[in-house]
């Protein structure tokens, strides 16, 4: 079910809050459900049962993406590559003029280079660190390797094609952030960006219980948290360079914070929220329809029930997004991502500390 029934329709058309969604720049899909790394910090990888957004589910929904001016769809997951036919996907959307991004670990990326190349307008890597470090948070043989081949596949379908490398900070790359942006200049990628690793909600596939379980693997200890600062620090002075021309997508000021989140987790204190506004400008799609806000708010509806732009500006996203205080918010406290669109630029910007730059890589985010 997609079509909007005449009762929504008015509804979003009439109602005069600022809390109604009239435009929906940034759209990520969750194509598929499954993942075939083994991340320690994603428990993705042990969903067993498949679900896709077929090309077909979709498809109800694309006058719905119209009406929305939705211009930039991010294909996450899981892997995305695992998907049946995500090109078919990802046509469709480009035909409405829409940008589309996959974010990928690559362990299968080399084999899809011909049709991402042509179907994707830019691809977000994971990378946690050098050789050794990503490999071992992979949890794959020869995951670096893989991720090598592919993108030196990409680059020989389309030289010009923006590849840029996601690193999630967490226990075992800690001490290794320099060392990622090295592993990044080495893979010849037009950006990096870091965030911290999630290890406080459910998303992700965490069950409750996970944050105890991840404790040992993920979270740092004190001793830990002093060394991330320090590398942190040498970062912000050895990289110097590459945080001026934007190779390094965070300011220092955003890089700092992912220490201050680090230790306001382990101390069990809260964190101060980040400048966020993407339950307005963005929403989650998940691969069995659900619609979310962002990655860590409950769903509003799902695909298979309504009409996306009736979901988005129904009675309870409506209530949630006008008494949602993103300061106070546990959960906004808590968050890894940092969102903002300044709706005021005639492009897509992101605000990174007090320095709005173009949006790119740096979200919407994934483990």
């Amino acid at each position: 079910m997609s079509a909007r029934t005449p009762e929504a329709q008015a509804i979003t058309e009439t109602a005069p809050t600022a809390h109604v969604i009239r435009e929906l720049p940034i759209l990520v899909i969750l194509p598929h459900s499954r993942c075939n790394c083994r991340c320690v910090m994603c428990d993705i990888w042990r969903i067993r049962q498949v679900r896709e957004i077929t090309a077909e589910d979709l498809a109800p929904h694309m006058a719905g993406l119209r009406e929305l001016k939705v211009r930039w769809v991010v294909f996450s997951g899981g892997e995305p590559l695992m998907h049946s036919d995500l090109y078919a996907l990802a046509r469709m959307i480009r035909r409405e003029g829409i940008r589309t991004t996959l974010l990928t670990a690559g362990l299968i990326l080399e084999r899809h280079a011909p049709q991402v190349a042509e179907c994707m307008d830019d691809v977000i890597v994971s990378l946690d660190g050098p050789r050794e470090i990503h490999d071992r948070i992979r949890g794959v043989p020869n995951a670096y390797e893989r991720l090598e081949r592919a993108i030196r596949a990409l680059r020989e379908h389309r030289p010009s094609m923006p590849i840029h490398g996601r690193c999630t900070v967490q226990k075992q790359n800690s001490r290794h952030l320099r060392a990622a942006v090295g592993a990044a200049q080495e893979l010849k990628l037009n950006s990096i960006s870091f965030l911290a690793a999630d290890i406080s909600s459910e998303s992700f596939n965490h069950s409750a219980e996970w944050a105890e379980g991840a404790a040992a693997n993920v979270a740092l200890t004190t001793d830990d948290l002093d060394l991330l600062m320090n590398e942190i620090e040498r970062l912000i002075t050895d990289c110097k360079e590459s945080i001026k021309s934007h190779f390094i997508r965070e300011s220092p000021e955003k890089l700092r914070r992912i220490g201050l989140h680090s230790s306001g987790h382990w101390r069990g204190i809260h964190n101060t929220s980040p400048r966020c506004n993407a339950p307005w400008v963005s929403a989650v799609i998940e691969s069995d329809g659900a619609v979310r806000p962002c990655f860590f708010h409950r769903p509003f509806g799902n695909l298979q029930d309504g009409a996306l732009v009736d979901i988005l500006n129904s009675e309870a996203a409506v209530q949630f997004r006008s008494q949602l205080d993103i300061p106070k918010d546990p959960i906004c406290q808590r968050c890894v991502c940092s969102l903002f669109l300044d709706r005021g630029n005639t492009g897509l910007t992101q605000q990174c500390g007090e320095e709005a730059r173009p949006i790119s890589a740096t979200d919407p985010r994934s483990n």
